[in-house]
């Protein structure tokens, strides 16, 4: 579900650019270490070649990352299932699969998504949208530590974050992210694990409004989202911030002496709407977008923002 209004901060000066150093050092030291990958992989074929006839199976590659019954695996890898909605969960070093977490689609196997318990999970403002396109699972932080209590992750098609209770392995919590179109930019959560944080993928009229697709520059913009998350149950959108129609992508929150202050990427500073990979493509270089999300927030507490209808 999705709150009915919103709470936006306008795009300030609180909110700086600054521009992507991608120079050419960068473009060659990739190039190096492509090349000393490939130059590695075939003085191993040649040691190979060369080597006793040893078989595989009786390497000790496997003794490696045995974990022998009755023991435990030192790690957990906690995957996104893309297209699949779901969440994979390997042991490491074993590499065993040790659960499917369903999500965002529904799973026969235990019923979810399809029993009267679960099936609220998938209702949104679009109706029941029993599939997605997951990516980047969070833990949840404590003094910027990750602590093992909850796991977040995206829904990209319809832009949505879940909560998933790391004592059951089960989800607990789906909130439709509103005044947005893409979910890829999230759920990126802060030190204090008080919030989780989305941004728009692609940028939308705000308010919601049937408008020329070739006015775009003038009424399309992005926003982005700070979700309470730090009470099981009780995943809400705390405010939005308005932010320039550009695509966000990746974020992560500052520590330290950039404490309060949270990061994304972007693209598509051209703001094109036709043609993308041409036009989306022009300008030498796009921004990282800064946001002092704790100024936001006072903001907020002391009535400088609006409220919005949740489109």
């Amino acid at each position: 579900m999705r709150p009915e209004t919103t709470l936006l901060v306008p795009f300030t000066k609180q909110i700086t650019k600054q521009r992507l150093a991608m120079n050419f050092s960068f473009k060659r030291s990739t190039w190096l270490v492509a090349t000393a990958i490939g130059a590695i992989t075939v003085l191993y074929a040649c040691a190979t070649r060369h080597a006793s006839t040893q078989s595989l199976v009786t390497g000790d590659a496997a003794s490696k990352v045995y974990v022998p019954p009755g023991s435990y695996d030192e790690y957990y890898a906690f995957l996104s299932g893309g297209y699949s909605g779901q969440i994979e969960v390997y042991a490491l070093p074993s590499a065993r699969l040790l659960k499917i977490i369903p999500v965002f689609s529904q799973f026969a196997e235990d019923g979810y998504g399809y029993n009267e318990e679960t099936k609220p999970l998938f209702q949104t403002t679009y109706g029941f949208i029993p599939w997605d396109d997951a990516h980047h699972p969070e833990l949840s932080q404590v003094n910027g530590v990750p602590d093992g209590r909850w796991i977040f992750i995206n829904a990209n098609n319809t832009p949505r974050i879940a909560r998933v209770d790391l004592t059951r392995f089960e989800t607990d919590e789906i909130i439709q992210i509103p005044n947005a179109a893409g979910g890829h930019a999230s759920p990126f959560t802060t030190p204090d694990g008080k919030y989780v944080v989305s941004a728009t993928r692609f940028s939308v009229p705000i308010p919601n409004a049937d408008v020329p697709i070739d006015s775009y520059k003038q009424h399309f913009q992005g926003t982005v989202t700070f979700v309470t998350a730090n009470q099981p149950g009780k995943m809400d959108v705390a405010f939005q911030i308005l932010m320039p129609g550009y695509d966000y992508d990746l974020g992560h929150a500052g520590k330290g002496p950039s404490d309060g202050w949270f990061f994304f990427t972007s693209y598509n500073t051209e703001q094109a709407n036709t043609k993308l990979e041409e036009n989306a493509s022009k300008n030498d270089k796009d921004y990282v977008a800064a946001v002092n999300y704790k100024k936001a927030a006072t903001c907020v507490a002391e009535g400088k923002a609006k409220t919005f209808p949740s489109e």
